[in-house]
């Protein structure tokens, strides 16, 4: 399929990038029912590590094999597929250039006891994404965590070494730990601010949670206050995420969450696409339905974000 003009202007708000880092932007961005419109949908499938097999799997025990995963973003018509090493070196082979793959290249897990200072383990590497046939690589940032400055110098050292390969670099960007309540996880302020550190960290896609209209702090409740910034609608609080990215000129996609009922999903999708997303991570509430229910949930949500 011929690039078209969308994803020319896309590629080109990445002003400093080598043409690896730009080919493989464009595999994404061309890949699947969203192709050439400058929307992503992405299979993420890295809740194994965080949240235990059983919470992951057992709602659908069909994924436990992770080549499940893979034929559900391929015949889904899915942008990429994002997963731990161990789960991409079992599809590798056989599901070879059949769709973009993210490797996510640090994890945590739910038995450990960090909480003031959650942080993730390093558990993938640029080499093995480049030995695996990535398109990027996926790194996971806790902005507020007590371990938050550690994790950002290591997603530059990762960033710099992906991009001098060719490979683009997604940030999972997700508030939480030190004085941030879990009100505050999702709050407006806290999300915006939490997509601008990716976005000054280097990422070319970033992931963060749709925001909430709580307002965690206070001098940043002032701004708001003053400034008249609306925030009553989710519409306009992704609008507000959208702009804190560099004003749109950064991919910034956002996370399913937890399991919920279809049409709450949808919902939430058409507010996303009418703030501006550039469209949706979704996990759980695709691979934990039955296979054909989650390729027609997958089919809708590809269609809201094709305006349709």
């Amino acid at each position: 399929m011929k690039m078209t003009g969308i994803i020319k202007r896309i590629l080109n708000n990445y002003e400093s990038d080598n043409p690896g880092v730009k080919a493989n932007l464009a595999n994404i961005l061309m890949t699947g029912k969203l192709a050439g419109t400058g929307k992503l949908v992405i299979l993420p499938v890295d809740q194994g590590f965080e949240h235990g097999p059983a919470r992951s799997f057992a709602k659908n025990s069909l994924g436990y094999d992770p080549h499940y995963h893979f034929k559900l973003a391929i015949n889904a018509g899915l942008s990429a597929f994002a997963a731990p090493l161990g789960m991409l070196e079992a599809g590798a082979d056989t599901f070879a250039g059949q769709i973009p793959l993210i490797m996510k290249i640090n994890s945590s897990n739910s038995l450990s006891r960090e909480k003031g200072s959650p942080t993730q383990a390093i558990t993938g590497s640029v080499s093995e994404a480049i030995r695996l046939g990535c398109s990027a690589v996926g790194f996971t940032i806790y902005p507020g965590s007590d371990a938050a400055l550690d994790m950002i110098t290591q997603i530059q050292e990762i960033a710099l070494e992906a991009k001098d390969a060719g490979l683009a670099v997604v940030v999972w960007s997700y508030p939480r730990g030190g004085d941030i309540s879990k009100e505050g996880e999702t709050a407006i302020d806290i999300v915006s601010y939490a997509a601008h550190m990716a976005a000054l960290v280097g990422a070319h896609i970033i992931k963060v949670k749709p925001p909430t209209s709580f307002i965690e702090l206070n001098e940043a409740k002032k701004v708001y206050t003053s400034e008249n910034i609306p925030i009553d609608s989710l519409t306009d609080r992704i609008k507000h995420v959208v702009q804190s990215c560099f004003n749109g000129k950064r991919l910034v996609v956002f996370s399913g969450g937890n399991s919920k009922d279809k049409d709450s999903l949808l919902n939430e999708i058409k507010e996303l696409y009418l703030g501006g997303a550039s469209g949706s991570i979704i996990g759980r509430n695709s691979f934990q339905r039955p296979y054909e229910e989650a390729l027609y949930l997958l089919n809708q949500i590809t269609n809201i974000y094709r305006g349709k």
